[in-house]
């Protein structure tokens, strides 16, 4: 009878204990299962509970690392309060079991899960592009500062997801997205300070970052930060062309290629994510538009206004003269028919040619190559401005561009 007695009062002074150590792991738990379960590929993101979810993961360290710590006082401190034998025997598998789901918990916030499926690119390597071992048709991001010309393979940049680097003393941050197709590079100096990018996961189909010296996370394609110290600012853009190799060598025959991260080099093998991305569920609905999401577009912005080409369309016509924002522009294909360039196209009136002169204008009969400068004719020496465009998926451009017309002709 006394025995019965123990273990009843064993009973209420167990299950306060228990309880407290259980609310203690789920909050643990939850720091890392809702930022995975929000912020993940092919699921769609509603604003509100991407803003929660950003938030648990920025308190996940220090609320998840508070839960375990009390977890294991709790187990430390009733550890031989609890009285009668079956019942402490059970409590203490409880609470070692409570324990192990709170140190997890709490360890599991300081992993970057996205990191683990694509590691970073900490110290880029680059090689000269008569060594590099790129496929000539394969693309790559090109970029040109203070005479310096570098490539970034897509194939790597499709894994990577960024790479922060510095060329001829300039900071730049060059990120790509697999499940947008979008390739741009950024200024990441902010307020005179240069940030470090990390990949930070998914919005609605288009990669997040996070910089690591505010942990303000930004949106890739746009270059916002959408949470954090920076809420609101804007990165400014560096002009990238987005290129085949065997293009970029011949116009940048002394420039440097990005080289292969060795421990990773399995990982850059073609697997067909491009095919793969394609076949996935879109995360924004374009059905209104009669356009499908995967539609790959070339997107132009001019004095605000932005307008999209049909990517298909551009290589069927090889050049398109247009107007965005009342501006005249000129899409141009490469002689590789591969490669596009963007260009305003001022006074004058472009018709195809084939070869490196790949147009002339009517007005004089100039021949002009692919980097918009006049090779021969009246205005021989001449060169037409670059206007920035960046290929991106459809459902991605209009997300981000709800604006934006589209080319149709």
């Amino acid at each position: 009878m006394t025995q019965v007695l123990e273990e009843k009062k064993v009973g209420t002074k167990a299950w306060p204990w228990l309880t407290f150590g259980l609310a203690c792991a789920m909050v643990s738990a939850a720091c890392v299962w809702i930022p995975i379960h929000v912020i993940r590929p092919f699921h769609p993101q509603n604003a509100t509970a991407l803003i929660v979810a950003l938030w648990v993961h920025d308190a996940g360290p220090l609320l998840a690392g508070l839960c375990a710590a009390l977890v294991v006082a709790l187990t430390i401190l009733s550890w031989k309060k609890i009285t009668g034998r079956g019942r402490r025997i059970r409590f203490r598998i409880a609470t070692v079991c409570l324990c192990a789901v709170a140190i997890a918990g709490a360890y599991l916030t300081h992993v970057n899960i996205f990191e683990k499926m694509f590691h970073p690119y900490d110290a880029p390597a680059f090689e000269s592009a008569d060594k590099a071992q790129v496929d000539r048709d394969d693309m790559v991001l090109a970029v040109l500062l203070g005479g310096h010309a570098r490539a970034y393979p897509i194939l790597m940049m499709g894994y990577h997801h960024i790479v922060n680097d510095t060329v001829e003393g300039v900071p730049i941050a060059v990120t790509y997205c697999t499940l947008c197709h979008t390739g741009i590079v950024w200024d990441p100096v902010v307020d005179g300070k240069r940030l470090h990018f990390r990949l930070a996961g998914i919005n609605n189909g288009n990669a997040l970052m996070r910089d690591e010296e505010t942990r303000s996370v930004w949106q890739q394609s746009t270059g916002e930060a959408i949470f954090g110290p920076l809420k609101g600012q804007h990165l400014k853009l560096i002009h990238s062309s987005e290129l085949t190799y065997a293009l970029w060598r011949k116009e940048q025959p002394q420039g440097d290629v990005l080289k292969p991260d060795a421990p990773y080099l399995p990982e850059y093998e073609k697997m067909g994510w491009e095919n793969y991305v394609e076949k996935a569920p879109a995360m924004v609905d374009t059905s209104k538009s009669g356009i499908k999401p995967h539609q790959l577009m070339l997107g132009v912005t001019v004095a605000g206004k932005n307008k999209a080409y049909p990517i298909d369309s551009i290589l069927a016509a090889k050049l398109i003269q247009d107007e965005v924002a009342d501006s005249p522009v000129l899409l141009v294909v490469g002689p590789d028919g591969s490669s596009i360039r963007v260009f305003e196209a001022a006074e004058l009136t472009f018709a195809r040619e084939e070869g490196d002169r790949v147009m002339q204008d009517a007005e004089t009969g100039s021949g002009w190559n692919f980097q918009g400068c006049a090779v021969d004719g009246k205005l021989a020496g001449r060169c037409l401005k670059e206007i920035e465009a960046n290929k991106d998926y459809w459902f991605d451009w209009m997300n981000h561009h709800p604006e934006t017309a589209v080319f149709k002709g």
